[in-house]
């Protein structure tokens, strides 16, 4: 801060790298942060443009002054739930309005936000709850027996104390018709009223009655250096880890993607990338609020959906994952869905095929951006440049950010074109693992005198300073942009009664890019009785979809090491991976 003017400091001078070749000329290198809250981006969009749409669900539209005045109800309320400041909130919901409500009131009440993927069971959900020490949960009516299920098989006052259920068409009209109808197929998950479930120890509350009452609101006493948000990544060993993220991390990220992106007031954006997870939840839903822009929110994905969705609201823009692309130009449909008022269209978790980048831009002048971040830097730590993007390529470091690639055993830089891991140094990177500083002391590195986060990814760098993925040093499974990790799904196989060892390796899928395949030793007492459906079938009860093993194959053993570790990449190399 400036002792005379009273200004911050401006952001320190970037050193001149390869990349900044091909900077956009219209931004600078690295940009200095509002000294706010998150909460500030979105009590400032609804003073400035109140009755603008900040929400569209199935045509139903919400203002920003809407937003703002459900988002402060229900922030009232969960003080009066005994909610205070730094309090972890679990945030368990698909999109919907009441997501960016929930997810705004719990930052309102200067708590911070445990965003939770929907599709996580009782098994899984327990650990959302008794790691950050959750005594609140928000969540939908389809979720919330399974939420009150990992509950209540906690040991006394570990569970929930509070928790607040709301059912989608609290947000939309049942009887919506046209292009902003919801798929038949989802007629009975949408509109099926589902039962509020009963609580041991606990008590569960309506959407109606949370945000019925006037109550006091707290004293927004949060700011650039307070834990906004934790969200949890897995990892090669152990149960998932928090992240923690303070407001400055968060907002580096909604404001540095709204720049890249030319983010305004007039931009749509489709919401269809959850935003539970790191990248929908800043990359659309933090960078659009900052914006003002309006989100059209899709709670799953439907390619025809989809494509009304776009043709009616007119969208700008489309953050997505490359297979939503795919299946969207692979419709019968396709000819009638008009894509013409687009003019960004990028995402990341998967490379996007070359044949489908080259369609997009012959036929609508589009250059799909591909981008690449981690849970623990706040989604993007690399974009490709929109005027001058390369395909199949993570792009170069974001704004205000340092990324380089090393030796992981002598830590020393490498040349260009040869592999590496990949590291980062910037203002989006998270502060460490919740309760974990053994696992925060082993991410970080000191180099030159700055920290850098070892994001446990190979890759090279080009003579233009373009980042490539090679490898990864950390097992992991890129499932359609969902990230599995094999250690967690082996430990909830190793429940199943029949399975006597598991080990979890990546099989090639042509949609999907990775599935999982489960190799599997039964007990001598199952050997006869289970087949690999029933595997199956049991994953599927007790695990997230997307981590269920597309394949089992059963084996007499599994080949370890001298010291008796199961050799998982002797089983990933047999597979032609």
């Amino acid at each position: 801060m400036d002792p005379i003017s009273g200004l911050s400091a401006p952001a320190s001078p970037m050193v001149q790298r390869a990349h900044h070749r091909f900077w956009p000329k219209r931004l600078p290198l690295s940009i200095t942060l509002p000294e706010t809250s998150l909460w500030d981006n979105l009590e400032t969009s609804a003073r400035r443009y109140p009755h603008k749409a900040a929400l569209v669900f199935f045509g139903r539209m919400l203002s920003y002054a809407e937003l703002v005045h459900k988002a402060e109800r229900l922030a009232a309320y969960l003080k009066h739930l005994g909610v205070e400041k730094g309090d972890r909130v679990v945030l368990n919901m698909q999109n919907c309005p009441q997501l960016v409500i929930a997810h705004f009131a719990i930052l309102r009440a200067n708590a911070v936000v445990v965003p939770v993927n929907p599709m996580n069971k009782a098994q899984e959900l327990a650990h959302y709850i008794t790691d950050p020490g959750a005594r609140v949960a928000i969540t939908t009516s389809d979720l919330a027996a399974e939420l009150a299920r990992a509950s209540d098989a906690l040991a006394p006052g570990q569970g929930l104390a509070h928790l607040v259920v709301t059912q989608f068409t609290d947000a939309f009209d049942a009887q919506v018709a046209g292009d902003n109808a919801p798929p038949a197929a989802w007629t009975d998950w949408l509109l099926t009223p589902h039962a509020l479930p009963a609580l041991q120890g606990g008590q569960v509350h309506g959407w109606d009655e949370a945000l019925s009452h006037t109550l006091l609101l707290p004293e927004l006493s949060v700011g650039p250096t307070d834990l906004a948000i934790l969200p949890y990544t897995s990892g090669t060993t152990g149960l998932p880890k928090g992240c923690m993220h303070r407001h400055s991390s968060i907002m580096h990220n909604a404001m540095a993607g709204g720049l890249w992106g030319n983010g305004s007031a007039e931009n749509v954006v489709l919401a269809v990338v959850p935003m539970f997870h790191i990248t929908g939840m800043v990359s659309m839903m933090h960078t659009s609020i900052r914006s003002a822009a309006t989100l059209i929110l899709m709670p799953r994905w439907d390619r025809e959906l989809a494509g009304r969705l776009i043709s009616r609201w007119q969208v700008t823009h489309w953050t997505n994952i490359p297979t939503m692309v795919i299946d969207l130009l692979a419709s019968p449909n396709f000819a009638s869905f008009d894509l013409s008022t687009l003019v960004y269209i990028g995402g990341g978790g998967a490379a996007m095929p070359q044949a489908v980048a080259q369609r997009l831009l012959e036929q609508y002048g589009l250059r799909y951006i591909e981008g690449y971040g981690l849970t623990e830097t706040a989604a993007p730590s690399h974009s490709n440049p929109p005027d001058h993007p390369k395909q199949q390529c993570l792009g170069i470091p974001f704004m205000s950010t340092d990324a380089r690639v090393i030796d992981p055993d002598t830590l020393a830089e490498m040349p260009v074109g040869q592999q590496g891991e990949i590291i980062m140094h910037g203002p989006e990177v998270f502060q460490g693992y919740w309760k974990r500083p053994d696992a925060t002391a082993e991410a970080f590195i000191t180099l030159e005198g700055k920290s850098f986060f070892r994001s446990g990814d190979l890759g090279h760098v080009d003579e233009d300073g373009y980042f490539f993925l090679t490898d990864r040093l950390k097992r992991m499974i890129n499932a359609s942009g969902f990230k599995v990790w094999p250690a967690e799904v082996e430990a909830l196989m190793f429940s199943h009664p029949a399975i006597q060892e598991a080990c979890i390796i990546a099989t090639q899928d042509s949609y999907r890019g990775e599935s999982v395949k489960a190799v599997v030793v039964l007990r001598a007492s199952h050997q006869s009785s289970v087949s690999e459906q029933d595997i199956i079938d049991w994953c599927r009860e007790h695990m997230a979809v997307y981590k269920v093993p597309r394949v089992v194959q059963f084996v007499a053993a599994l080949p370890k090491s001298g010291s008796g570790k199961v050799m998982w990449r002797l089983l990933q190399e047999s597979e032609g991976k």
